[in-house]
């Protein structure tokens, strides 16, 4: 295998991606205490860790079911062709934000110099809980909707047009990933699974892993294509000058 670093970077950046029960926790700290210990390397987490919050608020004693039974109903509202409220759509342009200060600190870190390694991406391919715009109807009713609506989507294209060097995909089953994460919503995580395959990142090269095979399989793997890209990277192979 065989990689070209991009002009003008003096370090690549690595994205992890991969629904929630596809091990991306355990490929992903494995595989960053592989890099740290080769170079300087910072382990970066781009996504916005709402599913936590749900989580947390299902598990209240009384209420908690009942108001995470209301954030669904809202999530699925924010699908219809008419997209959500003005007060729903303020939320969730507003946890896109939090993902926005997450990338930006990425950017500083890697133009300091560190390798970046990135638990999930940025996309603005496939709208909706991979990486992707949270207003995924692409035609709201509403004026300020609307708004946030395009707002949200100019950001995401301009952090994915900050695109990775690679990208390694951690592909698993409905089944498996409900297996692994018994306390997710099986609505949620069967969007994940299936969207997935269908994102992609700016022309990246993408890797895909099959993550139900055993982790050091799975990690070998990894370790390949991630020391190609870094072996591209050293002094004397040809690599632009230049800043991050």
């Amino acid at each position: 295998m065989r990689y070209t670093p991009l002009p003008g970077r003096r370090v690549p950046v690595i994205a992890l991606v991969g629904s929630d029960g596809s091990g991306k926790t355990t490929v992903g700290n494995a595989l960053f205490d592989w890099m740290a210990a080769r170079q300087p390397t910072r382990f970066c987490h781009l996504g916005k860790q709402t599913g936590n919050w749900g989580r947390a608020i299902a598990r209240l004693p009384l209420i908690g079911r009942k108001v995470d039974s209301a954030i669904v109903g809202k999530s699925a509202q924010s699908r219809k062709s008419k997209g959500a409220g003005p007060g729903a759509a303020l939320v969730i342009f507003t946890l896109s934000m939090r993902r926005l200060v997450r990338f930006l600190r990425m950017r500083r870190l890697h133009a300091m110099g560190y390798v970046i390694l990135t638990d999930r991406y940025p996309q603005a391919v496939v709208p909706g809980p991979m990486d992707g715009p949270g207003l995924v109807a692409r035609q709201p009713g509403n004026v300020l909707v609307r708004v946030l609506t395009w707002l949200e989507q100019a950001i995401y294209e301009w952090m994915a047009g900050f695109r990775p060097d690679l990208v390694l995909r951690l592909n698993v089953d409905l089944a498996t990933a409900l297996a692994r994460k018994p306390d997710h919503r099986p609505e949620t995580l069967r969007q994940k699974v299936a969207d997935v395959p269908r994102l992609s990142f700016n022309g990246a090269p993408v890797v895909d892993l099959d993550a139900t095979q055993p982790v050091e399989d799975v990690l070998a793997t990894a370790r390949s294509h991630v020391a190609a890209v870094l072996e591209a990277y050293q002094p004397g192979r040809g690599y632009p000058a230049g800043r991050n």
